[in-house]
């Protein structure tokens, strides 16, 4: 399939993450959107990207913040499952 055109919704636990982590929805959607898609455990699929931060994260400088989504692609839509963000 890899439809990347195809409504984005995430489960409640992503966007708990988004909170815990200082994602956004926008990133999440934007790495979906424009970043090559690969196999990631248990049959999801995942992508990565990594957005310029210039700023203070848990009380340490980062330069940069990387998006990484677990997802999985439905027949009409994406569901994101979770998601991770690192920090340098």
């Amino acid at each position: 399939m890899r439809d990347k055109t195809k409504p984005i919704r995430l489960s409640e636990h992503a966007k708990q993450q988004l909170q815990f982590r200082g994602g956004t929805e926008q990133e999440v959607a934007q790495t979906i959107r424009t970043e090559t898609w690969g196999p990631a455990e248990l049959g999801r699929l995942e992508c990565r990207k990594d957005f310029i931060f210039n700023s203070e994260w848990n009380k340490e400088y980062y330069t940069i913040k990387q998006v990484r989504p677990i997802f999985v692609e439905e027949s009409d839509e994406i569901i994101v499952v979770t998601v991770y963000l690192y920090y340098f």
